[in-house]
């Protein structure tokens, strides 16, 4: 049974070990150092393993921004996503922010709007 947990501090092999199955590559950052700053994170477990994962990074003020949101894609499709990202955005609201922003690619665009997320414009640009 998949159960959420809100801002535990999973060990960086642990999210490593999810995100390579879910990105298919290794993330490149500390993940201690980056949720000790975050507004919220939420965590699917399946039993002891780590199976899902949204981070929400904000501005410290009124806007909030939903990161990497991934589940094991042994698990894909089974609502487990959508109930993490509206967990979340309880969590984001419940903080103080007034605004939950995502960026995501286009594929995801029905996820997202199911999630209550309306089109936006926006930029990006590659520092590196």
């Amino acid at each position: 049974m998949v159960t959420l947990q809100i801002d535990p501090f999973p060990a960086q092999e642990e999210l490593e070990t999810l995100w390579m199955a879910a990105w298919g590559e290794s993330p490149v950052r500390d993940f201690s150092k980056i949720l000790q700053r975050s507004l919220a994170h939420v965590c699917a477990n399946d039993g002891s393993e780590l199976v899902g994962f949204v981070n929400v990074a904000w501005d410290g003020g009124i806007h909030a921004f939903l990161l990497d949101t991934c589940v094991h894609p042994r698990l894909q499709r089974q609502g487990i996503a959508g109930c993490m990202v509206e967990t979340a955005r309880g969590l984001a609201r419940d903080r103080g922010a007034q605004w939950l922003h995502v960026d995501f690619e286009p594929r995801l665009t029905r996820f997202y709007s199911a999630c209550g997320f309306a089109p936006t414009s926006a930029g990006i640009i590659r520092l590196s």
